[in-house]
């Protein structure tokens, strides 16, 4: 279980702490006790596909999805062929109403290609218990990611859906962008998240920093 070279080499102070250490050790564990999601060899896949240099926007979700066939690795991703979950809807609907397109499937690949870091605060969850690995210690390691990105990138737009996400703000200096809205649940997304259009935020905010829009209508 390790990260892409270019993640390791620019997290390797964190990845050498001793809680880290224990936590791969508590995962490893976990996955032979139990189910757990995603599979084991996707849990860094939303680092192998955007590469650290690589990453213009942070789309911040709390754990993986915990039910059988979903999690796929991506925050708020899943299979292609697997019905949406009610918070991927939800974005979906937005994404109409926003842009005009839709998802012809649930899988965000396309997206952490272009640029999308996908990023869960927990990496892993047991099946059918949301939040269920929140204390393992994957918020210290996901903390010290958004903090080493915001240090290390000259503009990043940060997406921040929920008061859960939006805490993560005071890690993020001010020469970024944050998207924040209500999170797309169907408790909280006819509060603001609805008609916030984030997709053209983030493009417009990436257009005023020189650098190229994230395509948000799949195209594969």
């Amino acid at each position: 279980m390790i990260l892409p070279e270019d993640w390791e080499q620019n997290l390797k102070p964190e990845l050498n702490q001793a809680y880290f250490q224990h936590l791969l050790e508590t995962v490893e564990q976990a996955y032979t006790e139990n189910v757990i999601y995603p599979s084991y060899h996707q849990l860094f896949r939303a680092f192998e596909l955007t590469p650290f240099a690589n990453v213009k926007v942070v789309l911040l979700g709390q754990d993986p999805y915990h039910q059988p066939n979903q999690a796929n690795g991506l925050s708020f991703s899943v299979p292609k062929g697997q019905a949406f979950p009610p918070s991927l809807r939800n974005i979906n609907k937005e994404l109409w109403n926003d842009l005009g397109c839709e998802l012809p499937h649930g899988d965000l690949a396309q997206w952490a290609e272009e640029g999308v870091l996908m990023l869960n605060t927990s990496l892993t969850v047991k099946q059918g218990e949301a939040n269920s690995h929140r204390r393992l210690g994957w918020h210290s390691f996901t903390d010290d990611v958004i903090t080493q990105l915001s240090e290390s990138h000259s503009h990043i737009v940060f997406i921040l859906w929920g008061k859960q996400a939006y805490q993560k703000a005071q890690l993020i200096q001010s020469r970024h962008t944050i998207v924040h809205a209500p999170h797309p649940s169907p408790l909280s997304a006819y509060r603001g998240f609805f008609g916030s259009q984030p997709f053209t935020q983030v493009n417009k905010a990436l257009i005023r920093h020189q650098q190229t829009t994230i395509d948000w209508c799949l195209t594969h």
